[in-house]
């Protein structure tokens, strides 16, 4: 098989969650060019069919999928419906997440719950599904959960968030250690910082600013730069990968003491 073969995902359907923005919408549109049909699901609707829109005048086949998260009995319907006009999900991206900015004493009860329903709990629920339907359809598969670098550490005020990142990230190695034996890899990519709707008022602040000159390459990740990564998870070129947890971060870590 030559190396871009390894890398080739035509013939596999994959799923991704929080796909109407930010990276979901990268990852989504990166696996398309790579040869996957392309389920993509969040609640925002009209956002989902102008990327399904955008994929498949590039020759992609992809679907639009209303779906909450933090609604459990909205999970197998969405599922049903991407194996039904799609085939069989061989590759699960949950890329849906939140955050909410506070300090930890004024952190409020709605917000701490907001970020561990949709981080952490819409993660789990959803890769059980997936997990689930990879077994009894015997196909096997690739599931790339979402961390981050404050899955590692932390930054002042973020306290929910890099809760609910550092618990996926222990997900990912219970996950990864329970269902090798079915050929399901699990692992998670852990971006630094790039620019989303969800950070990026923060990362324009002056406070922002100041946490970027500290990284050692002085600036924020290009979503392109994620693609390598995600490649090598989803493909057989990431075949004897499970349980990792891999850092692209620009050496943000390095710099977070």
């Amino acid at each position: 098989m030559t190396m871009t073969a390894r890398f080739d995902l035509t013939g596999h359907t994959a799923l991704v969650t929080g796909a109407s923005s930010g990276l979901g919408r990268h990852f989504a549109q990166t696996l398309a060019k790579a040869g996957a049909k392309v389920a993509l699901a969040a609640r925002r609707t009209e956002r989902l069919k102008e990327t399904v829109q955008v994929i498949e005048s590039e020759g992609g086949k992809a679907l639009a999928i209303e779906l909450d998260v933090t609604d459990p009995e909205a999970i197998t319907p969405a599922f049903d419906r991407a194996e039904k006009e799609l085939g069989p999900v061989t590759i699960f991206v949950p890329a849906a997440g939140v955050t909410e900015r506070a300090f930890f004493t004024e952190t409020k009860e709605d917000q701490w719950r907001h970020v561990m329903n949709t981080n952490l709990d819409g993660v789990w629920r959803t890769c059980r599904e997936a997990a689930r339907r990879m077994q009894e359809n015997k196909t096997g598969g690739s599931i790339i959960v979402i961390a981050s670098v404050l899955s590692f550490n932390v930054v002042k005020a973020t306290s929910p968030y890099a809760t609910s990142k550092a618990a996926i990230a222990h997900l990912t190695r219970a996950m990864a250690l329970e269902l090798a034996r079915d050929n399901i890899r699990v692992n998670a990519l852990a971006p630094g910082y790039f620019s989303t709707e969800l950070n990026e008022d923060y990362l324009k602040s002056e406070t922002g600013l100041q946490l970027i000159a500290k990284f050692p390459m002085k600036r924020l990740g290009l979503e392109s730069e994620l693609d390598g990564p995600l490649l090598l998870l989803a493909s057989d070129a990431g075949s004897f990968m499970t349980g990792t947890v891999i850092p692209v971060d620009g050496g943000a870590l390095l710099s977070m003491n």
